[in-house]
Protein backbone atom coordinates (compact mmCIF):
# COMPACT_ATOMS: atom_id res chain seq x y z
CA UNK A 1 0.00 0.00 0.00
CA UNK A 2 1.73 3.18 -1.15
CA UNK A 3 0.62 6.85 -1.60
CA UNK A 4 3.04 9.90 -2.83
CA UNK A 5 4.80 12.53 -0.76
CA UNK A 6 6.15 15.92 -1.85
CA UNK A 7 9.97 16.47 -3.07
CA UNK A 8 11.17 17.71 0.08
CA UNK A 9 15.00 17.33 -0.78
CA UNK A 10 17.16 20.14 -1.11
CA UNK A 11 20.02 19.05 -2.99
CA UNK A 12 19.96 17.41 -6.37
CA UNK A 13 22.52 14.65 -5.03
CA UNK A 14 19.43 13.41 -2.76
CA UNK A 15 16.64 14.27 -5.36
CA UNK A 16 14.52 11.23 -4.47
CA UNK A 17 12.84 9.62 -8.31
CA UNK A 18 9.60 8.94 -8.95
CA UNK A 19 8.29 5.75 -7.34
CA UNK A 20 10.56 6.49 -4.17
CA UNK A 21 9.48 5.26 -0.94
CA UNK A 22 9.58 8.08 1.52
CA UNK A 23 7.84 6.80 4.84
CA UNK A 24 7.68 3.72 6.08
CA UNK A 25 4.87 2.66 8.28
CA UNK A 26 5.60 -0.42 10.13
CA UNK A 27 2.28 -1.10 11.91
CA UNK A 28 -0.05 -4.03 12.86
CA UNK A 29 -3.07 -2.47 13.56
CA UNK A 30 -4.93 -1.80 9.61
CA UNK A 31 -7.41 0.69 11.60
CA UNK A 32 -4.31 2.78 12.57
CA UNK A 33 -2.48 2.65 9.58
CA UNK A 34 -5.63 3.74 7.34
CA UNK A 35 -6.09 6.37 9.75
CA UNK A 36 -2.39 7.25 9.09
CA UNK A 37 -2.82 7.16 4.73
CA UNK A 38 -5.57 9.22 5.81
CA UNK A 39 -4.29 11.85 7.25
CA UNK A 40 -1.13 11.70 5.27
CA UNK A 41 -3.29 12.06 1.85
CA UNK A 42 -5.11 14.56 3.52
CA UNK A 43 -2.22 16.84 4.33
CA UNK A 44 0.02 15.54 1.42
CA UNK A 45 -1.75 14.59 -1.42
CA UNK A 46 1.28 13.35 -3.35
CA UNK A 47 3.03 11.18 -0.51
CA UNK A 48 4.54 7.82 -0.65
CA UNK A 49 4.10 5.60 2.09
CA UNK A 50 5.09 2.11 2.52
CA UNK A 51 2.90 0.04 5.11
CA UNK A 52 4.37 -3.27 6.13
CA UNK A 53 2.49 -5.04 9.16
CA UNK A 54 5.34 -6.55 11.74
CA UNK A 55 8.84 -6.35 12.50
CA UNK A 56 9.47 -9.34 9.89
CA UNK A 57 8.38 -8.06 7.16
CA UNK A 58 10.05 -4.70 7.74
CA UNK A 59 13.70 -6.04 8.12
CA UNK A 60 12.85 -7.90 5.38
CA UNK A 61 11.83 -5.22 2.93
CA UNK A 62 14.60 -3.24 4.60
CA UNK A 63 17.42 -5.56 4.29
CA UNK A 64 16.52 -8.02 2.38
CA UNK A 65 14.29 -8.00 -0.74
CA UNK A 66 12.91 -4.39 -0.69
CA UNK A 67 15.29 -1.42 -1.04
CA UNK A 68 18.60 -2.54 -0.24
CA UNK A 69 18.31 -4.72 -3.00
CA UNK A 70 18.17 -2.58 -5.51
CA UNK A 71 19.09 1.24 -3.80
CA UNK A 72 20.47 2.11 -0.43
CA UNK A 73 18.08 2.47 2.22
CA UNK A 74 18.78 6.07 3.91
CA UNK A 75 18.87 7.01 0.18
CA UNK A 76 15.28 6.03 -0.31
CA UNK A 77 13.76 6.68 2.98
CA UNK A 78 12.98 9.84 4.49
CA UNK A 79 11.81 8.39 7.77
CA UNK A 80 10.33 5.07 9.52
CA UNK A 81 7.43 5.55 11.98
CA UNK A 82 7.51 2.64 14.28
CA UNK A 83 5.03 0.92 16.61
CA UNK A 84 6.37 -1.07 19.77
CA UNK A 85 3.82 -3.57 19.89
CA UNK A 86 3.57 -5.69 17.10
CA UNK A 87 2.96 -9.86 16.90
CA UNK A 88 6.10 -11.98 15.62
CA UNK A 89 8.80 -9.09 16.96
CA UNK A 90 8.20 -6.31 18.64
CA UNK A 91 9.43 -2.64 17.62
CA UNK A 92 11.85 -2.77 20.41
CA UNK A 93 13.50 -5.28 18.41
CA UNK A 94 13.28 -3.90 14.97
CA UNK A 95 14.65 -0.41 16.28
CA UNK A 96 17.71 -2.30 17.73
CA UNK A 97 18.73 -4.02 14.08
CA UNK A 98 17.91 -0.84 12.06
CA UNK A 99 20.29 0.96 14.47
CA UNK A 100 22.92 -1.61 14.38
CA UNK A 101 22.92 -1.70 10.46
CA UNK A 102 25.05 0.32 8.32
CA UNK A 103 22.65 0.58 5.47
CA UNK A 104 19.87 2.06 7.85
CA UNK A 105 21.00 3.30 10.93
CA UNK A 106 21.11 6.72 9.52
CA UNK A 107 17.61 6.69 8.22
CA UNK A 108 15.41 8.56 11.08
CA UNK A 109 13.19 6.37 12.87
CA UNK A 110 10.07 7.98 14.97
CA UNK A 111 8.55 5.58 17.48
CA UNK A 112 4.54 6.07 16.80
CA UNK A 113 2.92 4.29 19.37
CA UNK A 114 -0.24 3.77 21.80
CA UNK A 115 2.28 3.36 24.55
CA UNK A 116 3.26 6.69 26.66
CA UNK A 117 5.02 4.17 29.69
CA UNK A 118 8.32 5.88 30.94
CA UNK A 119 10.51 2.76 30.39
CA UNK A 120 8.94 2.47 27.00
CA UNK A 121 10.12 5.43 25.99
CA UNK A 122 13.24 5.75 27.63
CA UNK A 123 14.15 2.14 25.97
CA UNK A 124 13.13 3.98 22.71
CA UNK A 125 15.57 6.13 22.41
CA UNK A 126 18.53 4.58 24.35
CA UNK A 127 17.68 2.15 21.11
CA UNK A 128 18.62 4.86 19.00
CA UNK A 129 15.02 6.78 18.28
CA UNK A 130 15.34 9.65 17.15
CA UNK A 131 11.59 10.57 18.54
CA UNK A 132 8.97 9.19 19.98
CA UNK A 133 4.92 10.36 19.50
CA UNK A 134 2.94 9.03 21.90
CA UNK A 135 -0.94 8.03 18.95
CA UNK A 136 -3.93 10.37 19.90
CA UNK A 137 -6.64 8.57 20.47
CA UNK A 138 -8.97 11.33 18.89
CA UNK A 139 -9.56 11.82 15.19
CA UNK A 140 -8.78 15.12 15.21
CA UNK A 141 -5.61 15.37 17.39
CA UNK A 142 -4.41 11.99 15.27
CA UNK A 143 -4.64 13.85 11.59
CA UNK A 144 -2.55 16.80 13.26
CA UNK A 145 0.04 14.58 14.72
CA UNK A 146 0.67 13.42 11.62
CA UNK A 147 0.59 16.92 9.90
CA UNK A 148 3.26 18.01 12.02
CA UNK A 149 5.61 14.47 12.09
CA UNK A 150 5.01 14.85 8.27
CA UNK A 151 5.83 18.61 8.10
CA UNK A 152 8.72 18.40 10.45
CA UNK A 153 10.70 15.18 9.11
CA UNK A 154 9.55 15.71 5.44
CA UNK A 155 10.39 19.42 5.01
CA UNK A 156 11.97 21.37 7.91
CA UNK A 157 14.14 18.54 8.81
CA UNK A 158 17.33 18.74 6.60
CA UNK A 159 18.69 15.23 5.31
Amino acid sequence: MEQMCPDTTTSPSQQYQPGDTEVLLIEDDPNDAELFLYALKKHYPAGRVKVVRDGPEALEYLLVTGISAEHEPARRLALILLDIKMPKMDGFEVLARIKSDPRTKIIPVVIFSSSSLERDVATAYKLGANSYVTKPVNFEQFTETVRLLMLYWLKLNVR
